[in-house]
């Protein structure tokens, strides 16, 4: 399917909305989509998803492929707030997510996964997902992430140095100038399988395990709006 992705622009006071919609229902093997976006300087662009994305079974050969690429001008604040991505047996998925920042621009990115839905029973047992994000701040990286997870995921997951039975994770990232002031308060208010960290005064990072996508956005929720210091879009309500 082509021109399958769609956007719309909720009424927001403070901030640009804009909803990111895959009309195709979900992301198989083959598929490519490509999203880009720019905060121009001084301005708040949100951006978030309609619902939470699906990756499906694919057939061997070629992944679904999703190319994200964002920047952020002078002055200028972006949240990428998508909702879930979930997997299902099967599915084979290559993603990456590129920011380039201004110094002292301010990016919240949160990147939230279930594999398999707890309360369906699901289990995924064959998975081929590979993750990459990367973040330059006036042309330097200043955090690159990667993930790779394949062969059998639940199994994986179950392992107690991977994520120890939990179904569920997110990954939240502020990069902004005086990020770290944030630590103290946020370990405050952390569930206990989680943990943040100030990499540099302007870079906190936030990992979080869930057993399940409902216990993951239970937790999420006021962190999220601790660090946006505002509601969060309305796709994101429980």
């Amino acid at each position: 399917m082509s021109g399958s992705t769609k956007l719309l622009f909720p009424r927001a006071e403070a901030a640009l909305q804009a909803v990111l919609l895959n009309t195709s229902g979900g992301v198989t093997g083959g598929d490519q989509f490509a999203l880009e976006a720019e905060a121009l300087p001084e301005a708040h662009l949100v951006l978030t998803t309609q619902a939470a994305e699906r990756i499906y079974r694919a057939l061997p050969g070629q992944p679904g492929v999703v190319d994200t690429r964002l920047r952020l001008g002078a002055g200028a604040r972006l949240d990428w707030l998508p909702q879930e991505t979930i997997f299902f047996d099967g599915a084979a998925l290559d993603r990456a997510l590129s920011v380039d920042m201004a110094g002292d621009a301010r990016l919240l990115l949160c990147e939230p996964l279930i594999f398999g839905r707890h309360a369906m029973g699901e289990r995924v047992r064959d998975l081929r997902y590979t993750d990459r994000i990367d973040i330059r701040r006036d042309g330097r990286l200043i955090w690159a992430d990667r993930l790779a997870l394949g062969g059998d995921a639940a199994a994986r997951l179950a392992h107690p140095a991977v994520a120890d039975g939990a179904e569920a994770m997110a990954t939240i990232v502020l990069a902004a100038p005086g990020a770290a002031t944030q630590v103290e308060a946020l370990r405050g208010i952390l569930p206990e399988r989680a943990g943040v960290s100030a990499l540099t005064p302007e870079l906190v990072v936030i990992r979080m395990l869930a057993i399940d996508g409902f216990e993951l956005r239970r937790h999420l929720c006021p962190i999220l709006r601790r660090l946006s210091g505002a509601d969060l879009p309305r796709p994101w309500m429980i």
